[in-house]
């Protein structure tokens, strides 16, 4: 005697629960719809409120003196030219410094330490340097080149931003690289290219446009750095590019001119607001720029 196998009958479906449910999706769907645009314009509304003070305060304070003075005492009609020729220089060492670093490590971390404990391990104290206050990376910097050094200088201030930018490079490069698939790696590999060889001329090149992204956020984020420079490099009202000895800086120079009581100083300190303001807009707008073109 043989059986057959009778297929499940699914359960009915009944129209009046498959209304009732559908009728509380939409509405958890449009309080949640109407919850995120809220959200979005409260913040809108605060940024949009800082860049218009921002604007206002720094345009009316902006005019050529500011490009080609030296700070100076209040009342002498000073300007920010060495503050600003002092952050290039600290931004671009540690950019320069930083940045081969953090591509090297990055490489490591995608290509060669998968799976690894090691590469578990640097992974780890790189999210960490990531994420750390800045100012204890200053206090690190000062406890190390400071101190046994007998003062604080621009070298100083240059390795605090640097430490800042290397995870920052670290974890983009590893992201980048992690989404070449790996049929393109075996690819190479099976035309008898060697595996550094591979990853400089293939896998680099296919994540560039997102490398120099990661190195552009970076670049945005040291440039208004204010709490590792007050430890390390410190700050002064000359034109100095002598890295050995304390060197002024743009976000050093904010933080002490707009808490003083002189009127020039505060309207300084708000004409170098705008221009670091200007200069991290710009640069994650170009950053975003190039990671949209190289999708």
């Amino acid at each position: 005697m043989s059986t057959t196998l009778q297929p499940a009958l699914a359960p009915a479906k009944d129209p009046a629960v498959a209304a009732r449910l559908g009728r509380r999706r939409k509405r958890a769907d449009g309080i949640a719809r109407i919850l995120s645009l809220v959200a979005t314009g409260i913040g809108l509304v605060f940024l949009a409120s800082i860049l218009a003070t921002l604007f206002y305060k720094g345009f009316g304070a902006m005019d050529l003196a500011v490009f080609t003075e030296v700070t100076k005492p209040p009342g002498s009609n000073g300007g920010l030219l060495n503050a600003i020729a002092g952050s290039l220089i600290q931004v671009v060492l540690a950019t320069v410094i930083g940045t081969p670093i953090g591509m090297l490590v990055g490489t490591y971390l995608a290509e060669y330490a998968k799976g690894s404990a090691f590469g578990n391990v640097v992974r780890f104290v790189s999210d960490i340097l990531l994420s750390a206050p800045s100012i204890l990376i200053g206090l690190f910097v000062y406890q190390l080149l400071v101190l046994p050094f007998g003062g604080f200088s621009g070298w100083a201030g240059v390795a605090a931003l640097t430490i800042i930018i290397i995870p920052i490079v670290v974890r983009t490069t590893e992201d980048m690289l992690s989404l070449i698939p790996n049929t393109l790696r075996e690819a190479v590999i099976g035309l008898g290219a060697p595996k550094w060889k591979m990853i400089v001329l293939v896998c680099w090149r296919a994540a560039i446009s997102g490398i120099i992204t990661g190195i552009l956020l970076g670049v945005a984020r040291i440039a208004g750095e204010t709490a590792p420079l007050l430890f390390t490099s410190l700050g002064n009202n000359a034109w100095s590019t002598d890295l050995t000895r304390p060197m002024p800086s743009l976000p050093i120079t904010i933080y002490s001119y707009a808490g003083s009581p002189f009127q020039d100083w505060i309207e300084l300190a708000w004409a170098g607001a705008l221009l670091i303001t200007l200069a991290v807009l710009l640069l994650n707008i170009l950053a975003r720029s190039l990671l949209r073109s190289g999708k």
